[in-house]
């Protein structure tokens, strides 16, 4: 089911080339701050942290919580995601602030994604975008884009996974894993998660989808109904 969506989707839409940033740890503020708003006002952030010559995890571990929080206003929720970010830090730091040195002594993800999620503010979602976007590990991101086409498109499929996160991730990552080989998955992972955002922002709306428009509107139930 995951794999014939994800090769029909790459057929119409073509690679994503995504996350959005121009280095690993760009990625993982980015992923702090996407929280609870639109990459929009994530981007206004960025800039602003660029324009303090702030996205530099050495740099920005020194900043000031009240500064940094004024440096990503635009991402909402700003004092709190600034004590997030340093949270990061601070963990981060123990590795010298190098993913080499995170991969280096974690070969696997469950060790380092059980050190993001002991971290205040870190959920699922967003520790798995670390892993995967910044560190480069072959893990599925579900977030409420992944939920909205799902329960369209297979709403057995969608009941199966009960909601849970982790379910639903195992349920994608298995079917990958019998059709790839292992060196290859962490790039069809984030291509996938890629193609769900394009779709969702293209086709399948929160509200009035545009289904007889989408490419996958041969196979989606709600299309058929």
């Amino acid at each position: 089911m995951f794999l014939e969506a994800y090769e029909t989707l790459h057929s119409h839409l073509g690679p994503s080339h995504w996350w959005p940033g121009e280095t690993s740890f760009e990625v993982m503020v980015g992923a702090v701050l996407t929280q609870n708003t639109s990459w929009k006002n994530v981007e206004k952030a960025l800039h602003r942290l660029s324009s303090e010559k702030a996205i530099r995890p050495e740099i920005m571990h020194k900043t000031p919580v009240g500064t940094l929080a004024q440096w990503i206003r635009s991402s909402g929720y700003f004092n709190q995601k600034a004590r997030r970010l340093l949270a990061l830090l601070d963990w981060y730091q123990n590795y010298d602030f190098r993913v080499e040195t995170v991969r280096r002594r974690h070969p696997d993800s469950e060790s380092v994604r059980r050190e993001l999620l002991s971290i205040s503010g870190i959920g699922p979602e967003t520790a798995d975008s670390i892993l995967c976007y910044a560190f480069g590990y072959p893990v599925f991101v579900v977030d409420a884009y992944t939920h909205r086409w799902l329960e369209r498109y297979d709403s057995g499929g969608h009941r199966a996974a009960a909601g849970n996160y982790h379910l639903l991730q195992s349920m994608v990552q298995s079917e990958f894993a019998h059709s790839f080989r292992a060196e290859e998955l962490t790039r069809h992972f984030n291509e996938f998660h890629a193609l769900i955002v394009r779709l969702s922002n293209l086709y399948c709306k929160k509200s009035s989808p545009l289904c007889r428009d989408c490419p996958l509107q041969r196979k989606c139930q709600n299309a058929r109904t």
